[in-house]
């Protein structure tokens, strides 16, 4: 499946020796370079530590609405949905992990999109980072604002929830280095686990009465997709990859990572989505958590805050990290403590932060936005991308057009995953723009700026 960079005496077209070619990382080359004798190391994590950062970031407020999805499609082709896009999930993220190892200079998906299409490449690749950071960091306040509310029974106006759950948020992003933020990764997974624990517990002791729960439910393209969004995007965490690996003591451990995080993401969200719909049919709420009792409710979204406190902070970390690695790459700033360095970052976590939470609460459709960015960027972050880095690296590390045919199984499994990602693109921009239409139709639009 890789195709890694090695000596030049070991490079021959012969599969055989192929096989044994080992993995060269050039540590100096990397985009941190040799950090000995700086003030600030970034590349300081362990495997084990990312993982719980991946597990953080993706298993948050996404499982949410699973439940739903599987009441839409029914529980069979549901829960092959969830396994074959968790494989699919793990297989891109092995293609992106191998692009790494090759390049040690990428930072995120801007820094590729430049190996791969040129200056616009990065240029389109790094905004709709950006973006879809942002867009990630409003969801997750949107999800910290339900959640207070909940606890709160409405007490105070959604709009200062939301902004209290930002203020904290903003706090968890400023750390220059992951590794200050690693024991929150460990806390956040161990909350949103103990979370759905107790919502499969709570639906369980009471299910909904008369519900109706089905194996399979024939479903329109446009119904059927706009379920298949949601585990689709459940998996939609690619994008921080880059960033996250960048930081590692050991890169070339991470796709022991990936595989926890696949390995965990996909049976968790199997269990709680079942459970989920079979207790509480084929009405139930997304985000699931409003299907349960008050109580109930209560508890799950308490014990679910910190992961979306966490998550959020991720995100919005992420935008700033990738724009400040942009401009002050090998400059003093990014190892040394510096008033300008230290004056740049925590204005750039402010602004992330700030605009997250001013479209989340100023623009009426901004969950239907989400979507849509969700469909621009994150279909091509978590899956097809991952095509164009295989037929790159085989075709520039290895024999060229020989190698591609050569390979021809991987050739062709990289231009189907190319294309999957094209799909998921297009279709999930339509659906996502046929929701908002439905919804101004329908007046399920509110107004910006209300409690």
């Amino acid at each position: 499946m890789s195709l890694l960079k090695t000596h030049p005496k070991e490079l021959d077209t012969d599969s055989e020796q192929e096989k044994q070619k080992s993995v060269v990382y050039d540590e100096n080359a990397d985009v941190f370079g040799n950090e000995e004798g700086h003030d600030i190391h970034y590349k300081t994590l362990s495997w084990q530590v990312v993982a719980l950062l991946m597990i953080a970031e993706i298993v948050s407020n996404g499982m949410l609405s699973l439940p739903s999805a599987l009441a839409v499609v029914g529980i069979v082709p549901g829960v092959i949905l969830i396994i074959f896009l968790g494989s699919f999930a793990l297989f891109t993220a092995k293609l992106l992990i191998d692009f790494k190892l090759n390049h040690p200079e990428v930072h995120n998906m801007g820094d590729a999109g430049f190996i791969i299409f040129g200056p616009i490449g990065r240029e389109i690749l790094s905004a709709g980072t950006i973006v879809f950071a942002i867009a990630a960091t409003g969801s997750e306040l949107l999800s910290g604002q339900q959640a207070l509310s909940t606890l709160s029974d409405n007490g105070l106006c959604a709009m200062v929830l939301c902004l209290i759950f930002a203020c904290a948020a903003f706090f968890v992003a400023l750390p220059r280095t992951l590794d200050k933020v690693s024991w929150l990764g460990l806390a956040s997974v161990v909350l949103i686990l103990i979370a759905g624990i107790v919502a499969m517990i709570g639906i369980g002791i009471h299910p909904t009465p008369g519900r109706t729960v089905q194996a399979t439910v024939p479903q329109t393209f446009y119904e059927a997709f706009l379920a298949i969004t949601n585990p689709v995007f459940a998996y939609a965490g690619h994008f921080m990859f880059f960033i996250l690996i960048s930081e590692m003591r050991r890169p070339q451990d991470a796709m022991k990572a990936a595989y926890c995080l696949q390995g965990f993401s996909t049976l968790f969200y199997v269990v709680f989505s079942v459970v989920l719909y079979v207790y509480a049919g084929s009405e139930v709420a997304s985000p699931a958590f409003f299907s349960l009792p008050e109580k109930w409710a209560k508890a799950a979204f308490g014990i679910a805050l910190g992961n979306f406190l966490l998550a959020a902070g991720l995100y919005s970390h992420t935008a700033s990290k990738l724009i400040f690695v942009r401009f002050f790459r090998h400059s003093k700033h990014i190892h040394t403590h510096t008033v300008l360095g230290w004056s740049i970052w925590i204005g750039l976590c402010f602004i992330t932060m700030a605009i997250a939470f001013v479209f989340s609460i100023a623009v009426p459709i901004f969950s239907y936005l989400i979507g849509i960015t969700a469909a621009l960027f994150a279909s091509w972050y978590t899956y097809g991308l991952a095509g164009f880095f295989w037929l790159h690296d085989a075709y520039h590390l290895g024999d060229g057009m020989n190698t591609l045919k050569r390979r021809w199984v991987m050739t062709t499994i990289s231009l189907l995953t190319i294309l999957a990602g094209a799909f998921v693109c297009v279709a999930g921009t339509y659906v996502s723009i046929k929701l908002i239409v439905q919804a101004y139709q329908s007046g399920l639009v509110g107004k910006p700026f209300t409690c």
